[in-house]
């Protein structure tokens, strides 16, 4: 009921708060025997690690990843594995200012009114500081996956605030602090340093791609592929938006257009961003999300306290003033756990069933 874990076959529940002495999750339910080191998560929690460029939150937090449990000599053992990230670098004193009052755009008056008690610092339990578990989870439902199928994850960043982003190659994703697929970067640094400068912040949107997916997962009615997926996204801190394939773009086409044409040799599009009917066609996953922005910045703002008397706030602090920058990594991990999750639901009930046609292809024309 607490709504901290998600999954139920690879199931990762998440702990921790923002300026507590760790952060960490347990995942229930990995196969066992799958070789497994710190190493093979910490690559992408160093993709997601604040501090790494001027343009993100410079708390500097290594973000080690230490195994606890469920690994022997190398290998998964299928009992829960429990993996632990020490927060180091917490300043819970930029934060005395708003205990008794509530930042807009953030989760403060929601907490407090729900649970009668919030932890300010850092905004608690509700800081986009508890993505790395998720992250750590992701990683090893990603290696599990590419051992399994080939499945490969990919996601980069299509627009920051009102500058739209092209596509150029997946290979300038890793080259820039942007998860940007363009080499030059320049104007988005440039929006970026006025952007702090003005002690404003900006959203972003998140093109997430899975390739290798194989056909037929997802569970109709109620637990569609793509369903999950949504659910999976909205639970990403400043998640406003979801879109799979062609998205709200589809309000605009016509069914001559649209629906994705087979043939022996493959699909021709891929409209439906690689689910029909909630189950997965074999061709690339394609999801968009749209992220807020920051919520946390320093710029005075109107609000309450928690006597309901009317308030300013400037929040102090070390915050992302577009939190989507490293929102790409992340958004990766979610979808890999949907993704293990439903694999392993199908491997558990469909296994054996005998197919007369064989799946098309499920690259483009």
């Amino acid at each position: 009921m607490s709504g901290n874990t998600i999954g139920t076959l690879f199931a990762v529940t998440n702990f921790g708060e923002s300026h507590g002495p760790a952060i960490g999750c347990v995942i229930d339910g990995c196969p066992p025997g799958m070789p497994l080191a710190e190493a093979d998560i910490q690559a992408d929690l160093d993709r997601r690690r604040p501090g790494t460029s001027r343009h993100v939150t410079q708390r500097n937090e290594p973000d080690a990843v230490e195994i606890l449990s469920g690994v022997y000599e190398g290998r998964t053992t299928g009992t829960p594995i429990a993996l632990l990230i020490r927060n180091t670098d917490q300043r819970s004193k930029d934060y005395s200012n708003i205990s008794e009052s509530f930042r807009p755009g953030h989760a403060d008056y929601t907490y407090w009114h729900k649970y009668g008690i919030r932890d300010p610092r850092g905004g608690g339990r509700s800081s986009a500081r508890l993505t790395a578990p998720t992250v750590a989870a992701g990683a090893v439902a990603k290696k599990w996956l590419a051992q399994k199928y080939g499945t490969q994850f990919r996601a980069c960043m299509t627009q920051l605030g009102e500058l739209p982003i092209p596509f150029e190659s997946w290979d300038h994703v890793r080259a820039n602090p942007f998860f940007a697929p363009v080499a030059d970067v320049q104007q988005y640094e440039d929006y970026m340093d006025a952007l702090r400068k003005a002690g404003d912040s900006c959203g972003a949107r998140i093109r997430i791609s899975a390739s290798g997916v194989p056909v037929g997962l997802g569970e109709p009615l109620y637990d569609k592929l793509d369903a999950d997926i949504a659910h999976a996204m909205m639970g990403l801190n400043a998640v406003k938006g979801v879109e799979i394939g062609a998205g709200f773009e589809s309000v605009a086409h016509r069914g001559t257009m649209h629906g994705d044409s087979m043939t022996p040799q493959g699909f021709r599009t891929n409209h439906a961003g690689g689910v029909l009917g909630g189950i997965s066609t074999g061709q690339d996953l394609e999801i968009s999300i749209a992220i807020k922005p920051t919520s946390s910045i320093i710029s005075p703002r109107e609000s309450i306290d928690i006597h309901g008397q009317p308030t300013e706030v400037i929040t102090k602090g070390r915050h992302d003033p577009c939190v989507g920058i490293r929102a790409a990594p992340i958004a990766e991990a979610l979808l890999a756990l949907v993704v293990i999750e439903h694999a392993l639901r199908n491997r558990a009930q469909c296994a054996d069933v005998v197919r007369e046609v064989a799946p098309i292809q499920a690259s483009f024309l």
